[in-house]
């Protein structure tokens, strides 16, 4: 599968609306070990809007932001939140254990990840006691932003160029993610919310899938003209999945929250 190439200004386009997800998360988890000087790891820390969300809430905490992708540090560590520590580090290979964090956080980071239920164990194991594991992933993979993407892709059209390499891991169903907590020795609190976010101007939802979703497939069409033709035929089929009203686009997006409190 192709690793995306990411851009963080597409990306911080809807920076409010992907940012709203993680406060309604962090609303849950409750006073963390070291009152004012607690270790907190954001991992999958992107361009920093979720760095600089947990800056205001731990404003005296040492925050260590951790991602793969280096235009997205460089923004993290001049727009995000510049106070923090940065660690280029894939979250596959990432031993948090020398930390000895009082919270992980993975803001909409997971779904990316094959295998990422197995991180769950591993993350809670670095915590010390009544220190939080707080995560929160998309769960709008059978959405037409996504089923209509996946369709295309395996088009005549465009199913030599793109295939299957587009496609990842997506996520498990909230009970799974319960579930893995419990084992981990972490007291779960895990729900599931649909926003149903307008968004404004022309194409929104394609735009919006342009910081995210669709840039395993923009990363594979490196050719300006592949890439608008592609582009114009998705964005045909979103605007019929998701038509303007007259105050803007309605864009319905599940998302699931999951919250461990280390025994």
């Amino acid at each position: 599968m192709t690793d995306p190439v990411w851009d963080p200004a597409q990306y911080l386009r809807f920076a409010d609306e992907r940012t709203r997800p993680l406060r309604d998360l962090l609303a849950r988890v409750p006073a963390l070990p070291q009152p004012g000087a607690e270790t907190v790891l954001d991992i999958g820390c992107g361009p920093g809007n979720s760095t600089a969300v947990l800056r205001e809430r731990w404003p005296h905490a040492r925050i260590t932001g951790v991602d793969n992708s280096a235009p997205m540090l460089a923004t993290a560590r001049t727009e995000g939140e510049p106070s923090a520590d940065y660690l280029l580090a894939d979250a596959r290979d990432y031993d948090p254990r020398p930390a000895r964090p009082d919270l992980i956080v993975s803001n909409a980071a997971l779904q990316w990840i094959d295998g990422h239920l197995d991180l769950v164990p591993r993350w809670a194991a670095a915590l010390r006691p009544g220190a939080a594991l707080a995560f929160q992933v998309p769960g709008n993979f059978d959405a037409p932003s996504h089923t209509l993407l996946a369709g295309l892709r395996r088009s005549p059209r465009w199913r030599d160029r793109l295939g299957e390499d587009g496609v990842r891991a997506g996520v498990h169903e909230p009970e799974r993610y319960l579930d893995a907590l419990a084992a981990a020795d972490c007291l779960p609190d895990v729900w599931e919310t649909t926003y149903r976010t307008l968004l404004p101007g022309p194409d929104p939802v394609l735009e919006w899938v342009k910081g995210t979703a669709l840039r395993p497939v923009l990363t594979r069409l490196a050719d300006p003209a592949e890439r608008a033709a592609f582009l114009d035929e998705y964005g045909r089929l979103l605007r019929e999945a998701y038509p303007a009203g007259p105050y803007g686009t309605v864009f319905p997006f599940r998302r699931i929250f999951a919250v461990g409190i280390r025994r």
